[in-house]
């Protein structure tokens, strides 16, 4: 996955090394520009196993501010915002592993250093008892909720 370009960013920002996983690091770059989630929007996207993006839908495209072939085989943590804490991603992937369905609040990354938060469903996608990818479906979120994941995120990240 590359480095964000600061040629696609609006407006100022701040520059971030992004740790996804022990030894890979992403650039990013971060506004304080959020994009409300419209109403009536329902993001859908879909994954292989090790979280490639296989399919996008145009509310995905929309929010996230890629053009649908800069998704479409990129890993889904291209849309990690910086104040996303870790744990929240390790307990989807263990929820996930257990083959049950895992539901929170996530604040993405988009394209142009703004952020946009969901609430978010995924659910593993299990063929012939086999798990073949996963579906992840975000909704509008509440303001209170956003609320109290911005505070709970923020102590999280300062603990880790």
């Amino acid at each position: 996955m590359l480095d964000m370009n600061p040629e696609d960013i609006k407006g100022e920002y701040t520059e971030h090394n992004l740790t996804l996983y022990e030894d890979i690091c992403r650039k990013v770059f971060t506004t304080e520009l959020e994009s409300p989630f419209p109403k009536g929007y329902l993001i859908v996207s879909r994954t292989d196993t090790n979280g490639i993006i296989t399919h996008a839908n145009d509310s995905f495209v929309e929010m996230s501010g890629y053009e649908k072939s800069e998704l479409i085989g990129q890993p889904h943590n291209i849309l990690r915002h910086p104040d996303m804490p870790a744990a929240a991603f390790k307990d989807l992937w263990d929820t996930l592993n257990r083959r049950e369905k895992w539901r929170g609040y996530v604040k993405n990354l988009r394209k142009d250093g703004g952020f946009y938060w969901v609430y978010a469903i995924v659910i593993p996608n299990i063929r012939n008892g086999e798990v073949e990818g996963f579906t992840s479906v975000r909704r509008e979120p509440s303001r209170k909720k956003i609320d109290e994941c911005i505070k709970l995120y923020a102590e999280m990240s300062q603990t880790k």
